[in-house]
């Protein structure tokens, strides 16, 4: 979690479990949760949760120190719990499924078109929109790493016409996503026409990552904090909605055309 307020919370989660003689699965069992779930929170690959923590709460009577930590730590660490728990997911996973509608998927833009995007946040200031363009640099980072997750993107037209840094920044970016597209092996780029009417993906953007045990979590935005989900039956919703865009997506070589294409509208 790289906060040292967050690794006591881990050490402590640990030390609960050993305590009461318990391996992973069979704390696990006692919290409804599986054992490959403990065994992520332990090791620091998947954030611990409200629920997860008063699971704990609950199952060893402890008046809801853990939840009462996880409150008063998160307030201690440089990024919001739903930031470092979405750049958790995506090291983690072994798929992401990822649409956008309004701007080019994190994971994917250039320097000067994140920087733009920050800095068009009038809440930031210069120190803090560098230091979060540095994090999303960093998030970039698992493109290159030796086995890398497999990753769908499909992106709305209009988030390549919209002038964001001006269009230098957004001809170097159309012209990055042909690149990525044609030369990354494990990732597959779709874009929505301009022509397409009405469709699900108007609603706004969201993730699906499915994990090496099989789980599924969702990731979706909004104007004040990022919410992640792993019910079953929210993550199948946007799975049929994620279909539902796909099916009006353009094939990559279409879309690799259509990145160049709108690039030298830029120019």
């Amino acid at each position: 979690m790289g906060n040292p307020f967050s690794e006591f919370l881990l050490r402590e989660l640990r030390r609960i479990r050993l305590a009461a003689g318990l391996n992973q699965d069979e704390m696990g069992k006692l919290i409804n949760f599986s054992g490959s779930h403990v065994s992520a929170v332990e090791v620091g690959t998947r954030l611990p949760k409200l629920d997860y923590l008063r699971a704990i709460d609950k199952a060893f009577k402890t008046g809801g120190l853990f939840e009462r930590l996880w409150t008063e730590l998160s307030g201690l660490d440089d990024e919001p719990p739903w930031v470092r728990e979405r750049a958790a997911m995506e090291r983690d996973a072994v798929l992401l499924r990822w649409y956008e509608h309004a701007y080019v998927p994190g994971l994917l833009q250039t320097e000067e078109y994140a920087r733009a995007v920050f800095t068009s946040n009038p809440a930031l200031r210069t120190a803090e929109v560098e230091k979060r363009v540095a994090a999303r640099l960093e998030r970039r980072r698992i493109l290159d790493v030796d086995d890398p997750p497999q990753i769908v993107a499909v992106l709305d037209e209009e988030a390549l016409r919209r002038p964001i840094g001006g269009a230098k920044v957004m001809r170097e970016q159309c012209l990055e996503l042909a690149r990525l597209g044609a030369e990354h092996p494990r990732l597959r780029l779709h874009v929505v026409p301009v022509g397409v009417g009405a469709y699900p993906g108007l609603d706004g953007q969201f993730v699906i990552a499915a994990m090496p045990s099989d789980e599924e979590i969702a990731y979706l935005d909004n104007p004040l904090r990022g919410q992640v989900t792993v019910r079953p039956e929210e993550v199948e919703l946007l799975r049929r909605r994620w279909e539902a865009i796909l099916s009006e997506a353009l094939p990559p070589q279409q879309s690799m055309e259509k990145f160049r294409e709108v690039a030298e509208r830029w120019t």
